[in-house]
């Protein structure tokens, strides 16, 4: 028994709470179930553990780079600041577990595995859940697992248990199979019944603009019918846009903080001070802006790395257990399924909607400066644009893109306070964690338990609503589309 005990001890020391090597062994696991060569066995399990600790090594440039500007801004104007971007939203949530709950360090990458687990559970039992997709897309699997395991340990003090983490894994597993679930209809509408669901930041979303955006305008009204300026196709570009939005940003900020700050080494304790002596104060911001850009990019290249080889190990497993099953992917595949102007114009218009909202928190003195972040403003809104055009026309597009960007900041700086991120620096942000997930939130931190169980049911009734409304039951499980 104690030779057991040590073994369990070791492996949660080694690798339960040591993610990298949790989701290398994963991958390996996944490799060796599916009857791989060992090489590749082998090679999976080195780049996804690379992968991970190359994600690391981001998210520590990232806390690096901008703790020096949030001292900078609660010394001079007694703020919080937060990025609201799921890659700031995944180092902030891991940094504040870390800190406030030690012993739960390896509770988000569990909870996946669990979740994963719950998920594939839900489809085989289709007939009696109504789940028909399989979410696949590992980097949002791995972003939202951390952002929903600090909800649940801060605002559930019931579930700080051995516990804890299988409910964290339960309602991630939850809200992966529904939220999917509920784009099959949309999608299938959009692609002309290409076979696939959306699982990625905004399900919800799409779920309402699909209903809401024939009622506002109409769809023969589209945005092929309008000409854009060339100059946004250099947004298409992550790079480019995601330093470019940094530097606005935090060009701006930088400036308004003003050298004397910046180089004061009794404010700025953590990180480097700004020295006059060595560089312009006007490079130095550009540089300190365009480091963000970097690290960002350095850890979406180690999320790359490491899902391309969980993907694979996941679809692998999945389409030998679940045939049938509509896989959920990445918003990004149904892009090219609706206007082209639709993913530029969901991205400017949604943008506007975000300044318009920062601006009027900066004028009515929120405690909690909201920064933009490439994904939210790109992604979500695109998104938006894409379905809402294809349903509504160009006017659906343009109003729904604009009121998910007034979304995105409003509801992020509530949540920034909620759940105590300003000192963290980053929230997830994406439109489906302003609603549902801040009401979820909400729930728990007043229901406590009892809230928890609350949610849970509600997710499990949205798909047997979706079906007990469809007119032709087995269209329902086909995918296909009812009416208009």
């Amino acid at each position: 028994m104690e030779f057991i005990l040590n073994l369990l001890n070791w492996f949660s020391q080694n690798i339960l709470q040591n993610p990298a090597f949790f989701v290398g062994l994963l991958v390996l696991v996944g490799y060796l179930l599916l009857k791989k060569p060992l090489h590749d066995v082998f090679a999976g399990f080195v780049k996804a553990t690379v992968g991970y600790l190359i994600l690391n090594v981001g998210a520590g440039g990232l806390v690096t780079t901008f703790r020096p500007i949030l001292a900078a801004l609660n010394y001079k104007f007694k703020i919080g600041a937060a990025v609201i971007d799921p890659y700031f939203g995944l180092t902030a949530a891991n940094t504040k577990i870390a800190e406030q709950f030690p012993d739960f360090v390896g509770a988000a990458t569990t909870a996946l595995l669990i979740g994963f687990g719950v998920n594939i559970l839900l489809v085989a039992l289709r007939k009696v859940t109504k789940v028909r997709t399989l979410f696949i897309t590992g980097h949002i699997m791995v972003q939202q697992a951390a952002t929903v395991s600090l909800i649940v340990l801060l605002l559930v003090p019931q579930l700080r248990s051995s516990f804890g983490v299988v409910a964290i894994g339960l309602i991630c597993g939850l809200y992966w199979a529904v939220s999917s679930n509920m784009t099959v209809e949309a999608t299938q509408r959009l692609t002309g019944g290409g076979g696939f669901a959306i699982g990625h930041q905004q399900q919800f979303a799409i779920w309402f603009v699909d209903k809401v955006a024939p009622k506002l305008g109409k769809k023969e009204e589209n945005l092929d019918n309008l000409k854009l300026p060339t100059f946004l196709n250099i947004f298409h570009d992550t790079v480019v846009a995601s330093a470019t939005l940094m530097l606005i940003f935090f060009g701006l900020i930088l400036s308004i903080l003003g050298p004397d700050v910046m180089s004061n080494a009794e404010v700025i304790t953590s990180g480097t001070p700004y020295n006059p002596e060595k560089q312009a104060f006007f490079m130095y911001v550009i540089q300190t802006a365009f480091t963000f850009s970097v690290y960002l990019f350095v850890l979406m290249q180690g999320v790359r790395m490491f899902v391309g080889e969980l993907t694979n190990a996941f679809q692998g497993i999945s389409s030998k257990l679940l045939p049938g099953s509509f896989p959920a992917v990445d918003v990004a595949a149904s892009y090219g399924f609706g206007s082209p102007n639709a993913v530029l114009s969901g991205f400017a218009v949604g943008l506007v909607g975000q300044l318009i909202t920062i601006v009027l928190l900066i004028v009515f003195k929120n405690p909690v400066l909201i920064i933009t972040g490439f994904v939210p403003v790109f992604f979500d809104n695109a998104a938006i644009a894409v379905y809402a055009d294809k349903r509504g026309g160009w006017k659906a597009a343009v109003i729904l893109s604009f009121i998910s960007g007034v979304l995105q900041v409003a509801l992020g700086a509530v949540a920034v306070a909620l759940l105590d991120l300003a000192s963290y620096g980053g929230y997830h942000g994406n439109i489906d964690f302003e609603i549902p997930w801040l009401p979820f939130a909400y729930i728990f931190k007043y229901l406590g338990l009892a809230g928890y169980v609350l949610v849970c049911a509600f997710l499990l009734a949205i798909p047997q609503l979706q079906f007990a409304k469809a007119k032709d039951k087995e269209a329902y499980y086909r995918g296909e589309a009812q009416g208009e």
